[in-house]
């Protein structure tokens, strides 16, 4: 079952990379906080380099002017997360987080399978933002679509 708006996120935790490789679990990562998380099929793929991870760099402080923290999410490991975030230049408070195993995504119910791609289970390219670990916003792209994930259009939706 998708994740849909008025739920609240499932439990899982997450990985990131902040001095050393840490864990973090969704409980914390939302609780009280007003948060964007975008989630792309993989780190270093054209359109999550060339468009998705950009336009949340070059809109970063337009989301902290609005109090809202952001987070990208890949089906990843830490380690490439870190590598990919430092090669696109993002900025100290938006985090790069991995879903080393998929569980997050599965719980979400918003996985791929890349597997044709040799990529296995992905996440899907979606945009949410929560309050307080409640779904108040959910765009999920179409297959091969950029558009509704964006920064830009996820800004227009929290005018």
């Amino acid at each position: 079952m998708t994740i849909k708006v008025g739920d609240r996120l499932p439990e899982a935790k997450l990985q990131w990379i902040r001095g050393g490789v840490e864990m973090i679990d969704t409980p914390t990562l939302f609780a009280g906080k007003k948060v964007v998380l975008f989630a792309v099929p993989g780190a270093f793929t054209p359109t999550c380099s060339e468009r998705h991870l950009p336009g949340f760099v070059e809109h970063f402080d337009e989301f902290r002017d609005k109090g809202i923290e952001v987070a990208c999410l890949a089906v990843n490991d830490p380690f490439v997360m870190q590598a990919w975030g430092q090669s696109q230049h993002v900025p100290e408070g938006l985090k790069m987080l991995a879903d080393g195993n998929g569980e997050f995504i599965r719980a979400l119910g918003l996985e791929m399978d890349a597997s044709a791609y040799g990529m296995g289970t992905r996440a899907k390219r979606f945009a949410l933002y929560a309050e307080d670990g409640v779904v108040k916003l959910l765009d999920i792209e179409a297959p091969g679509e950029f558009r509704v994930s964006s920064a830009e259009h996820v800004l227009s939706q929290l005018a």
